[in-house]
């Protein structure tokens, strides 16, 4: 990548240089966030932003609201405040097969009174509406939807977002004018908060749309920051009213003054174009790296639109057009409850099975007992009941409530070994507090040989049961003294599961620190954070001895976290299952990262690279570390931007179109080595 002239070359003095910054930060934000066409590695990104943040810390005076350095989120909120739309924002109809889509255009064409209409069809993004007002260029205030009159103000939130402009060019647009568009969770983005949450002892999200409506409207916007949220630009008003004469137009405008707007958006003519739409994008949700729940159409003169008109709850101009197949009624048969490794008692609907979103659903999470209460749902009564591709089905709404409904009690004692269960004052969860609950013991083991932690294949949750209540494993350092023979004797399994288990169980003594810290389950500490904590440590004996004070100068560490790490160390049965971990020949310690001169690069520093098929000896994640720790990224497509495809074994159409776009192909043992090569001085220019 050629060399760019440094961003304050040509400005004099620091509010020259510190201005130069800034474009240079923004330029790069919007080419990652919004093009997804990165000019720059993640670490030159880091360097400019500290250089920012350098210049800012030495002369406060020149920080503004709309500095690249202020979107990490000030001050938590003091609460909920809310502010008028300018116009309605109001919900669409849905239409849900063919005929109800053909009726929405005979109806639209009748009261345009014209016989064929175009359309634009658009991706109906599954995430929470937001409002962003501008005002000479500016970002001045952001709204969640709300009831459609009135919203909760997000501003302070809405500033984190990176695909969102802090400033937006005056060109072309009103001297104030109002973006409103759909803020999500990208589903990457989704399994790692879940990841983190379960890690830490947190009820995981439902899906992407909770977890960005959740972070959206946090109380603290530095939280909403660490969660990496996406907002997509579909309208473009001023003083409530379009500002183009076509919808198309908005689009466009929208995507020129910065903005993201969803690519995959079309012009239609005629009934046969929303057909064709729906034909190509409403089995492909899979394939995108976020939720939708359905497409939509909207008429796209403006003029027509006007026509058109609204009723009270929705525009007569546009509808949504959803697969009703991910959600279907059925009966709650009873509720019970689970208890979680950290004690977390999650109350679970008991269903009539039904077939939904591809499988069939026997069991829904209710999360907690306010949830319960929201629904103001009983045992007996008929519900709606959502799946949404791997996310855990739920409860959407009562149906019908039954004549012999029965209301459900969260139990005040844990049903596995009847121990008083809390709730703290503010938690939504009650907790099983007895660190030797045979279930919480369960879900530990679990959670201990998960593929991202020990990765011991084969412990799954059948065996993993059998282990705790055969008394087998009372304690997580037992897993290393599982013999053979006793496993083989145990149902389901034989001389050679019991052979390939123990097997990976001597493997997983080879994890390197951060996954053992990660094993562990100390509540709050995530994949992350471990990696974070590994590194700035090096050992376990050093993370034990830390003071809270020093646990908080780790990135991403604050008090909650370093509160959470000091009490595990200080419980004597953690403490000698530490021993015990050590004694089995655990890696509790790391070597340092080499220094790296500043004047040169790594071989992968700044390259992108993809597997695909089975790699020999590293599993999917160590070589995405591997990969991670040399500056480089992993991508799960490949494109032309792609440096290097690493293949294994039954590599599969990645390979074919690496070979395509002649995209270099690295084996296991050529990635290892260009991982390890010797830094080179840099070419000459």
């Amino acid at each position: 990548m050629p060399a760019e002239t440094p961003p304050q070359a040509g400005r004099s003095g620091p509010a020259g240089q510190v201005e130069a910054l800034r474009e240079e930060i923004r330029r790069h934000e919007h080419r990652y966030y919004v093009l997804d066409e990165p000019a720059i590695s993640d670490a030159e990104y880091d360097a400019l932003m500290r250089r920012l943040q350098a210049l800012e810390n030495e002369h406060p005076a020149l920080v503004t609201a709309e500095s690249p350095t202020q979107r990490v989120g000030g001050a938590p909120r003091a609460g909920a405040e809310k502010a008028a739309h300018s116009s309605a924002m109001l919900s669409l109809d849905n239409a849900f097969n063919e005929q109800e889509l053909r009726d929405f255009d005979r109806r639209a064409r009748e009261l345009a009174g014209v016989e064929t209409l175009d359309y634009v069809g658009e991706l109906k993004l599954d995430g929470i509406s937001m409002s962003v007002r501008y005002k000479a260029g500016r970002l001045d205030l952001a709204l969640t939807r709300g009831d459609g009159v009135t919203g909760e103000i997000v501003t302070a939130n809405a500033r984190t977002i990176r695909s969102l402009p802090l400033t937006a060019p005056a060109a072309g647009l009103p001297d104030a004018f109002e973006v409103r568009g759909e803020v999500v969770m990208p589903r990457k983005a989704f399994e790692r908060l879940n990841s983190q949450r379960l890690a830490a002892g947190e009820p995981a999200f439902v899906n992407p749309r909770n977890a960005a409506a959740g972070s959206l409207r946090m109380l603290d916007a530095a939280v909403t920051a660490s969660r990496r949220l996406d907002y997509f630009a579909y309208m473009l008003l001023a003083d409530g009213a379009p500002v183009k004469e076509s919808h198309w137009e908005a689009l466009e405008a929208m995507a020129t003054a910065g903005f993201k707007v969803n690519p995959h958006r079309a012009r239609l003519g005629g009934f046969e174009g929303l057909l064709d739409f729906r034909n190509r994008w409403i089995d492909r949700r899979d394939s995108l790296p976020y939720d939708i729940d359905g497409l939509v159409y909207k008429v796209d003169a403006g003029a027509l639109q006007r026509r058109l008109g609204a009723t009270a709850k929705a525009p007569r101009w546009a509808v949504a057009y959803k697969s009703a197949a991910e959600q279907a009624e059925t009966v709650v048969e009873d509720i019970d409850v689970q208890v979680g490794r950290t004690g977390a008692i999650t109350p679970r609907a008991r269903l009539q099975p039904v077939f939904v979103g591809g499988v069939t659903v026997s069991r829904a999470t209710l999360h907690n007992e306010d949830e319960i209460a929201r629904l103001e749902l009983q045992i007996g009564d008929r519900v709606l009941v959502e799946r949404s591709g791997d996310v855990i089905p739920k409860v959407v709404r009562v149906v019908e409530q039954a004549a012999g409904r029965r209301p459900f009690h969260m139990p005040a004692d844990c049903p596995v070994c009847a121990t008083a269960l809390v709730r703290e004052q503010d938690e939504a969860v009650r907790r099983c507090v007895n660190v030797n609950c045979p279930a919480r013991l369960k879900e530990s083991v679990l959670h201990f040989a998960h593929r991202t932690a020990m990765d011991v294949d084969g412990l799954g949750e059948s065996l993993a049961a059998q282990l705790v209540e055969g008394g087998l494993v009372k304690n997580l350092a037992d897993i290393y003294d599982l013999a053979a023979d006793k496993l083989a004797a145990l149902e389901r399994m034989a001389d050679k599961s019991a052979g390939n288990v123990t097997a990976s169980i001597a493997r997983s003594k080879s994890a390197p620190l951060p996954r053992v810290i990660y094993a562990l389950g100390i509540r709050y500490v995530g994949e992350r954070t471990a990696q974070l904590l590994a590194g700035h440590f090096l050992s376990i004996d050093r993370m034990f001895s830390a003071s809270a004070e020093e646990l908080e100068t780790v990135e991403g560490v604050g008090s909650r976290i370093a509160e959470s790490i000091r009490d595990f160390f200080a419980a004597e049965q953690n403490r000698t299952l530490i021993e015990r971990l050590r004694g089995a020949g655990l890696q509790f310690e790391q070597d340092a990262p080499p220094e790296r001169a500043e004047s040169s690069a790594a071989a992968a520093d700044g390259k992108t690279f993809v597997l695909t098929g089975t790699l020999p000896a590293l599993t999917r994640d160590e070589a995405k570390a591997r990969i991670a720790a040399a500056g480089g990224k992993v991508s799960g497509s490949v494109s032309k931007k792609t440096d290097y495809v690493v293949a294994g074994e039954k590599a599969g159409s990645k390979l074919e179109k690496a070979k395509g776009l002649g995209v270099a192909v690295l084996n296991e043992d050529a990635l290892l080595a260009l991982l390890s090569a010797e830094e080179q001085p840099p070419p000459a220019r």
